[in-house]
């Protein structure tokens, strides 16, 4: 069910690229520019991080959905799509985070 949902909204979102700014609030958003989507995505984190000090379950989940939402909108203006995330997630899925994070500060390795 993930991926379908996140795929579906992707396609939404890549969708509404070339739509009118005055009818979609994601037109509005590519319209605007990258620092404009950035932006919301900056407002996001902070706002998930304040749900998640206020203890609210259903709060953090609301505002972890906006974050991933305005997220998916800056991956589809570089071009990527939500299955680019999951391909990530999946190849490091079975790697300890200790050996992953430690992978990625050897010298002469190229970071992805």
């Amino acid at each position: 069910m993930t991926d379908d949902i996140l795929s579906r909204i992707g396609a939404v979102i890549e969708s509404r690229k070339g739509a009118d700014p005055a009818t979609s609030y994601v037109a509005k958003l590519f319209d605007k520019g990258l620092d404009s989507i950035l932006k919301k995505v900056g407002e996001e984190a902070t706002e998930t991080v304040m749900a998640a000090k206020d203890g609210d379950p259903q709060k953090l989940v609301y505002e972890v959905a906006d974050l991933w939402f305005h997220s998916m909108v800056a991956l589809a203006h570089f071009g990527l799509k939500p299955e680019d995330v999951l391909r990530e997630l999946a190849r490091r899925e079975g790697l300890s985070g200790l050996e992953e994070f430690a992978a990625r500060n050897t010298p002469g390795r190229k970071n992805p």
